[in-house]
């Protein structure tokens, strides 16, 4: 399970963003900042995000199938579960000869919400309107 901002390789400079930010001493400067102005900034990338989104080719957006393969041998897992391109669907490959599996988990915010459910040999995304309603 993971976030899955790591496997959109081509991505360089969401990339270069990612290890920006998770600099200790680039987030000790910016939680110096009062509460307000780190909202402001907080706006403002995710609106330059989503800009950048729109006008960014597909592929470069999307998971590189190495960067998949080399998670799933380096952790000896296959199956992997990810957000991050919010294009919820279930993915088959192979990996050194033996079927994986690849499960995209959706975005909160679409109209379209999908669950990812698991026991411990599948996972499935069932459409949240699908859902008994104690499960909510």
């Amino acid at each position: 399970l993971l976030h899955g901002d790591t496997l959109c390789t081509l991505d360089t400079d969401y990339q270069a963003f990612r290890q920006q930010v998770r600099n200790p001493y680039w987030q000790t400067q910016f939680l110096a900042y009062p509460l307000s102005q780190r909202r402001l900034l907080a706006q403002q990338a995710r609106t330059q995000s989503q800009a950048y989104t729109r006008t960014s080719a597909l592929d470069i957006l999307e998971v590189t199938p190495t960067a998949v393969i080399d998670a799933l041998t380096t952790h000896s897992v296959y199956r992997l579960i990810h957000g991050h391109t919010h294009r919820p669907a279930i993915h088959q490959l192979s990996v050194n000869g033996q079927l994986a599996y690849r499960y995209v988990v959706s975005d909160w915010f679409q109209d379209e919400v999908k669950i990812m459910s698991c026991i411990p040999n599948a996972c499935q995304l069932i459409p949240l309107e699908l859902l008994p309603l104690y499960l909510l």
